[in-house]
């Protein structure tokens, strides 16, 4: 969110890389002054000194101080501002990249200045106030040693909080808490005290200043939000020129929850600031690709562009490590400004693979967006005509609605990737695109793909599974925030270990990349990552690898939807499947996590138990219901899957047949020791539209019962089946109802009126349990019935009733002397001559099995001598 500006990157595979931004970092683009939108401020301009010398040590950390300080800003307003958009002007004599240039932004409007130091303060952050209390500074000052050394952190506290002690001066014209003219005061009891307020942070809604518009507070002109809780005097409350209508008292009768009555609209989660931060996403993502994911002989050309476009190589072959080394430098570092124009790009693209080939039919295009094209729509016809196939990923919530139906249209795939900066979308999307060669071996794979905030000096790390399928081109990638790295400690299945010095570290692009040599080694590999940093980042770990053997598939994950677009109330499906080329993998963890546009992750447990939403059972292929839609818009698939060391069933390559199968008997299970594994995979994206506002009524009843199993003991029917939920295969269903019939189209065309059995002791478990009901069906006391049908449904608290269960036939089994002894026409005589019937056909068929084995020895004594003469 935030982003002013749309721009792009093709890569020809291809792609473009509709990138929208206003760099907020180096670049100073176009926007209005500073502005409070909803609960961010956006514009905020940071401007450096022309007379400061170039460091790119200073934009690193501005960035960084700028991102801890919309953390501590938003936990201090109890959730309620942080900083979005930040511009930082840089001078005119700095060449190390290719600024973006400023259009309305001058050195004299910026809110933050860098600039050498002033007497008076040193080295000491300061906001010059020249106002009344209540009143904006022109700015705050922060000197290029104050940002660049750390040691001064020891004196002034985290750069992080001195902003936002600074930000108080700036915005809301909060005077000191501390008063330097008078630092020291005498009590009424003549003790001499210091000067000073615990709580001082913030005077919010001074004036409403920035928070009328949010709450409508118009009655009142002050009203504190954090009020200042002062162990001085009252004449001391505050500084003494600051003269507000405040007193402690007021704060006293204040009650949190009147508070919260005014402002619990204005609550909202914090996204991180965007910054340089997110075109880093977007080059170490890129640059994954190109390094590790693309396959070798493939031609890679990139084109960047906006309303025009640039080629930034022509298809280049990969035929080694140099040739993708150099593919990733013509990767851009920063954004190009202008309005989006995709059809541009892919003319510009399409100019690029036809000077290699002369066409472009077959080809492929990545196209990375992030900025509205209103005009995608003239450039359908000829993209879908051209025979190209185009992958497209959208970026953030502004991406061009039509380009998922432009990748639909042509063949290609969709994936979303969020623009928050502690998602690993960007990665796992470009590791979900492929050549559809078939040619699996060549393919990477993603084992790992993890991260999170991790706050300073804590740890995130786990253990990853490198199995013997895989090991080829094994990538470990660690990507971060802050200007350093993380410490990074790994540990091979022998004990060997990996830390910094054994990666390949870039310090500006933050991402640590180690290659393991040859085959990695089977067994768990265990990774910690440690955030040295005094403030959170996050931190990432991506680990890739191939095939190794050229002749063993590799395991592989794919992932997808029922369907890549949704209509409420319609539910979805989550597919997985496991395989090891044509053999299904079973006994594995899968667990899908879902994320909206907005909002938290869903994240879903997949089965392969043949109920609910799984079809057929043990068939490789995990799944489970989806229902839990939170906004309208895009939503992306990410999938984990795991298995531990140990003996599972694993499925024949050859189709299956059912010509010799009877129901009762066992089937033959192939055993056999599979070594645990990890992988992860992109599901790519879909679409969810017309979902209500809440409060949502219950719409999805329980999941029909697929796989409802009767068995038979004397007069009394076993029934088993998996448990379906209050909603669909989640939670737990309020009743069942079971009925029967001696004919089974009547359950299935007419349930209401079969017979009912007796539920009342039957209560459901949660669903995916497995359910056990015994009764007595009354069609067993008469004499000629045997065989009854049965069908189930679940309701739920709602009433809402599933779908009809399967029909399963019970069987009530008649020994035989009860049968002939039931029919009277069967006197002894009769029994008599059956008997010896009988008797007579066993000697016969004897007889002629003795007769064939002897002919059978005769023919192997002549073949045998035949091969020894």
């Amino acid at each position: 969110p935030g982003w002013d500006d749309s721009a792009g990157v093709v890569l020809v595979l291809a792609g473009d890389w509709l990138l929208k931004m206003t760099l907020l970092a180096l670049v100073a683009a176009r926007g209005a002054a500073l502005q409070l939108q909803g609960n961010a401020y956006h514009g905020l301009l940071v401007a450096i000194n022309p007379q400061v010398p170039e460091d790119q040590r200073l934009l690193a950390n501005i960035r960084e101080m700028i991102t801890e300080a919309s953390f501590y800003l938003f936990n201090a307003t109890q959730r309620r501002v942080y900083f979005q958009n930040i511009k930082i002007l840089i001078p005119a004599t700095w060449k190390a990249n290719n600024y973006g240039k400023p259009q309305h932004e001058t050195y004299e409007k910026a809110e933050v200045i860098v600039a050498a130091p002033f007497w008076k303060h040193g080295d000491e952050p300061y906001t010059l106030q020249y106002g009344e209390c209540g009143n904006m500074g022109k700015y705050i000052h922060f000197t290029p040693n104050f940002l660049v050394n750390d040691y001064l952190i020891d004196v002034y506290g985290s750069r992080g909080r001195a902003f936002v002690h600074e930000w108080a001066h700036l915005r809301w014209g909060v005077f000191d808490e501390y008063d330097n003219e008078r630092p020291f005061y005498i009590t009424g009891q003549n003790q001499v005290k210091v000067t000073r307020y615990l709580i001082i942070l913030l005077f919010l809604i001074s004036v409403l200043m920035d928070f009328r518009k949010m709450v409508h507070m118009n009655y009142i002109n002050y009203y504190p939000f954090l009020l200042f809780i002062s162990d001085s005097e009252p004449d001391f409350l505050l500084h003494f020129s600051c003269k507000i209508r405040i007193t402690l008292n007021l704060e006293r009768k204040m009650s949190r929850n009147s508070l919260s009555h005014h402002l619990n609209l204005a609550v909202c989660q914090l996204p991180v600031p965007s910054f340089l931060f997110l075109i880093n996403r977007l080059r170490q993502a890129a640059e994954l690709y190109l390094l590790q994911i693309v396959e070798d002989s493939s031609y890679v050309g990139i084109v960047t562009f906006n309303n025009e476009g640039e080629i930034r190589t022509q298809l280049l072959q990969i035929v080694n490590k140099d040739i993708r080394k150099q593919l990733a430098s013509y990767l851009p570092t920063a954004p190009p400004t202008g309005r989006t124009n995709i059809c541009a790009g892919l003319q510009l693209g399409f100019e690029v693979i036809k000077k290699q080939d002369g066409t472009i039919y077959g080809s492929e295009i990545i196209l990375l967006t992030g900025g509205e094209d209103r005009k995608i729509i003239e450039c359908f016809s000829n993209v879908i005509n051209s025979g190209s196939i185009i992958h497209t990923i959208a970026l953030g919530s502004s991406a061009a609605k039509e380009v998922e139906q432009l990748a639909h249209e042509t063949g290609g795939l969709t994936f979303f990737a969020s623009d928050r900066l502690d998602s690993n979308d960007l990665i796992d999307s470009f590791s979900g695109i492929s050549s559809g060669t078939g040619d699996t071996f060549n393919h990477s794979i993603q084992i790992e793909s993890a991260g999170g905030r991790i706050e300073n000096y804590k740890q995130f790390g786990r253990a990853v599974t490198i199995d013997s399928t895989v090991g080829k081109d094994t990538f470990f990638v660690v990507t971060w925030q802050a200007a350093e790295p993380p410490k990074i400690a790994l540990l091979d299945p022998s004990g060997k270990n990996y830390t910094n010095k054994d990666f390949e570290v870039d310090k500006v692009l933050r991402v640590a990349r180690l290659q393991i040599p040859g085959i990695a080694e089977v067994g768990e590999w265990t990774y910690a990552l440690m955030n040295t940093h005094l403030s959170p980042q996050v931190l990432t770990m991506t680990v890739t690898s191939r095939a190794s053997n050229s002749t063993i598939p590799a395991i592989t994950v794919t992932a997808h939807m029922s369907s890549d677009r949704n209509k409420y109330p319609k539910p979805m499906v989550v597919y997985a499947r496991v395989s090891q080329g044509l053999s299904p993998v079973l006994g594995a963890n899968v667990t899908a996590i879902i994320k909206p546009e907005n909002g938290n992750s869903v994240i879903l447990e997949l089965l392969d138990n043949g109920a609910g939403s799984d079809i057929v059972k043990n068939d490789g292929v995990y799944s489970k219901y989806f229902y839990s839609f939170s906004e309208n818009g895009r939503y992306n698939l990410k999938v984990h899957v795991q298995r531990a060391n140990k003996t599972v069933r694993l499925q024949p390559t050859v189709p299956w047949s059912h010509s010799m199968y009877m129901p009762g008997y066992i089937e033959n299970d192939i055993q056999s020791t599979v070594g645990g594994f990890s992988r992860t995979a992109s599901g790519g994206s879909f679409i969810v539209s017309a979902i209500p506002t809440r409060p949502y009524i219950d719409v999805f009843p329980p999941c029909k019962i697929t796989d409802l199993d009767a068995k038979t003991a004397d007069d009394t029917v076993i029934l088993s089946w998996t448990a379906s939920g209050d909603d669909l295969d989640e939670g737990q269903a309020a009743s069942y109802e079971i009925r029967t019939s001696e004919s089974p189209l009547e359950l299935r065309d007419n349930f209401d009126n079969a017979i009912p059995v007796n539920t009342s002791t039957l209560t459901p478990q949660r669903a995916g349990y497995k359910e056990i009901f015994l009764f007595k069906p009354e069609a067993f006391a008469a004499e000629n019935i045997t065989t009854i049908y049965v069908a189930v449904r679940a309701i739920d608290k709602s009433s809402l009733c599933s779908d009809i269960s399967n029909i399963a036939q019970a069987v009530k089994l008649v020994p035989p002397m009860d049968y002939l002894t039931a029919n009277a026409e069967y006197n002894v005589s009769t029994i008599v001559l059956l008997g010896c019937g009988l008797l007579t056909a066993i000697c016969l068929i004897i007889s002629a099995i003795i007769c064939a084995l002897k002919k059978k020895n005769k023919v192997i004594v002549t073949k045998t001598t035949t091969k020894l003469l």
